[in-house]
């Protein structure tokens, strides 16, 4: 790096303009923070280097709960799909998952107009090298009130230098630098030292992170070949049509606002031929060759992985997904991979409707420096780095949605921060955010880490439907919903609500209107009297089907679709929910007994080494974070509890 007199400041920088840095950025300066998004290119900003869609299992909520707290990607897609569908419709409504199929172009183009047209915020070209920061010492006034400094800070962040050798001061930097740092790109024996998509790598950053204290380890994602679209016989391979009514991501819009014409994804399967292939050069692999060092990501495994370890299975699911509305790029999904380029040539030509198909990229695997999260606070702040935050790939998470989450999380709170206000932490039973962060930094993911409604103890309560019931109030008071939006919102909760009372409070009787009625649907006929309520419980009935005999119903052009949904789950699943809300209050009393940050677990006698060793690194924050940290059992939260008590 050169002399350079550049010399700028910030309130808060973000390293980084993927799905993090971009949501990171716009929560930072839409609370009023003078904000800076570094991005290594501007053909980087919201790219999607791998899957082109939005949203899926579990990832759905995310998107869901990041625009009810009053974030971007939900309002971002919405613009931008080409394809919308509902995943586990035939299953119960906690699982219900939104997925959009995105034009890779547009979301970048339309994101990037976002950043631009946002006050407060600057999206700048360079590669940051280097964190500007301070050692604490006795003998210096840091400007920061002591008793928020915890005992374990070792150090302020001043702000950062790119590699040209600008310097920009800031208060709070935060790190969003998804696959960047050190990447290179491989398959067989070509390595590639870039960043995805053949962008330039960061590679000067995390030599200043280590030197920083901060912990470098290595994973690895790959994505599949793209295909040339001219050259796929589709008539051999089934379509996948959207849904005929869209359900948009974001709360903000109504189905009618963003209606369109939508493109077909298609489903075929590799064979017995594609595994031989495989098998036949599985040495020529540099996953199973061990040049590959990264760990990569048990739930999205490559084709040559999926070959290898379910040798039982004789096929394998593959997706074939327009990359946009303008290209005729189609994506593989099913089929990452890091084979070399002949073998994905002789794999992918065994498959049906792709005989002929011509590869347009190939597939690689990329592998990236990232840190390991239990070092961060759950405000993702760095625990020894006061003012230094990290979000998304860096944390060891893979996937848009993931990333997005942590980036509005951590932009939320470095504003609060800098207003001297307390951060902004959701807990397990609150969002899938929860979820998400607290696995992060309290459990020591060995691989990319990556969302599942599976993960959520409390998903009946965590549905995609009612994120907006959950979190809108939270946005609120942070300051990320708006009047008009508000308003809205308290308008349809305060209509599900009354709804849901009148409903309970209406009673039926044995007449014959209403057992000709039930007798017609094919349900049992009243012995007494009954509520509606009671009567949208039963399996074979539900709000709409009881219009017939409800004589009061207000009218039902002013309930949305989304009101009735709400309507028909709180009632018909009340006995569930309130069995898991019950649940959730033994969870928070257990997260109310708060941990002193200053505790020295080596004075507590009786606990495991094993579980000393682990309360000492991670030092949870509360009885409830130490309970799911790995390696601490039951018996060591008892030996704890005791010593929490006879410390008073």
């Amino acid at each position: 790096m050169g002399i350079n007199s550049v010399v700028e400041e910030y309130d808060v920088v973000v390293v980084g303009a993927g799905h993090a840095g971009c949501e990171a950025a716009l929560a930072s300066a839409r609370l009023g923070m003078e904000t800076i998004l570094f991005t290594i290119s501007m053909d980087s900003v919201a790219m999607m280097p791998c899957n082109p869609n939005v949203g899926g299992s579990s990832k759905g909520h995310l998107v869901r709960e990041i625009d009810a707290l009053g974030g971007e990607m939900g309002k971002n897609i919405d613009k931008t799909f080409i394809q919308s569908k509902m995943l586990n419709v035939s299953k119960g409504p906690a699982v219900h998952s939104l997925r959009a199929q995105a034009d890779k172009v547009e979301y970048t183009k339309q994101m990037r107009l976002t950043l631009q047209n946002t006050d407060k915020l600057t999206l700048r070209q360079a590669e940051v090298a280097e964190l500007l920061y301070e050692d604490i010492t006795d003998d210096k006034n840091h400007n920061l009130d002591e008793k928020k400094i915890s005992a374990n800070i070792k150090r302020i962040i001043r702000g950062v230098k790119t590699f040209s050798g600008a310097t920009y001061y800031a208060k709070a930097v935060i790190l969003c630098t998804g696959t960047y740092l050190k990447a290179r790109c491989i398959y067989g024996d070509v390595v590639n030292y870039t960043g995805p998509n053949g962008l330039m790598a960061a590679n000067h950053l995390s030599e200043s992170m280590h030197e920083a204290g901060i912990f470098i380890r290595r994973f690895k994602t790959g994505t599949p070949a793209r295909l040339d679209k001219k050259t796929i016989d589709f008539s051999k391979m089934v379509e996948q049509k959207g849904d005929e009514h869209i359900v948009p991501f974001s709360f903000t819009n109504k189905e009618e606002d963003i209606k369109r014409d939508q493109i077909s994804c298609w489903l075929t399967y590799t064979n017995e031929r594609t595994h031989e292939i495989i098998k036949e050069n599985i040495d020529r692999s540099p996953l199973f060759s061990g040049f590959i060092q990264g760990t990569g990501p048990r739930y999205c495994p490559s084709i040559e992985d999926k070959v290898m370890k379910f040798p039982d299975k004789d096929k394998h699911q593959l997706f074939i997904e327009p990359e946009g509305e303008f290209t005729n790029e189609m994506y593989m999904g099913g089929m990452s991979s890091s084979l070399p380029e002949d073998v994905q040539y002789a794999m992918i030509h065994t498959v049906a409707g792709l005989e002929n198909v011509k590869i347009i990229r190939n597939a690689y695997a990329i592998e990236y420096d990232c840190i390991n999260a239990v070092n961060l606070k759950a405000n993702l702040e760095f625990k020894e780095i006061d003012g230094l935050f990290a979000a998304g790939q860096i944390n060891g998470s893979s996937g848009y949605e993931e990333a997005a989450a942590q980036g509005i999380m951590a932009g939320i709170n470095a504003a609060r921060k800098l207003q001297g206000k307390e951060p902004v932490i959701l807990d397990r039973s609150q969002g899938y955010i929860g979820v998400l962060i607290d696995d992060l930094v309290t459990k020591e993911t060995q691989e990319p880490y990556r969302m599942m409604t599976s993960r959520a103890e409390y998903r009946l309560l965590l549905r995609q439907d009612n994120a907006d019931l959950r979190l809108t109030d939270i946005g609120r008071e942070i300051g990320l919903i708006d009047d008009e939006r508000y308003n809205e919102f308290c308008d349809k909760r305060d209509k599900i609500n009354s709804e849901i009372r009148r409903l309970e409070e209406t009673i039926v009787g044995a007449n014959k209107k209403i057992q000709d009625f039930l007798e017609q649907a094919g349900s049992t006929l009243l012995k007494t009297g009954t509520s509606l309520a009671e009567l949208i419980r039963r399996p074979e009935l539900d709000y709409e089907k009881i219009a017939d005999i409800d004589d009061e119903r207000p009218d039902i052009s002013s309930l949305s679709p989304e009101i009735i949904e709400q309507i028909n789950i709180d009632i018909k699943y009340e006995g569930y929910i309130t069995r898991q809300r019950q649940q959730v209050e033994q969870f928070k009393k257990m997260e109310k007994k708060k941990i002193p940050s200053d505790i020295d677990y080596d004075d507590v006698s009786n606990l495991r080494k094993e579980a000393r060793q682990k309360l000492n690194a991670i030092r949870p924050a509360s009885i409830g974070q130490a309970s799911r940290i790995s390696g601490v059992s039951p018996a060591d939260i008892s030996v704890l509890l005791i010593y929490l008590t006879a410390r008073g």
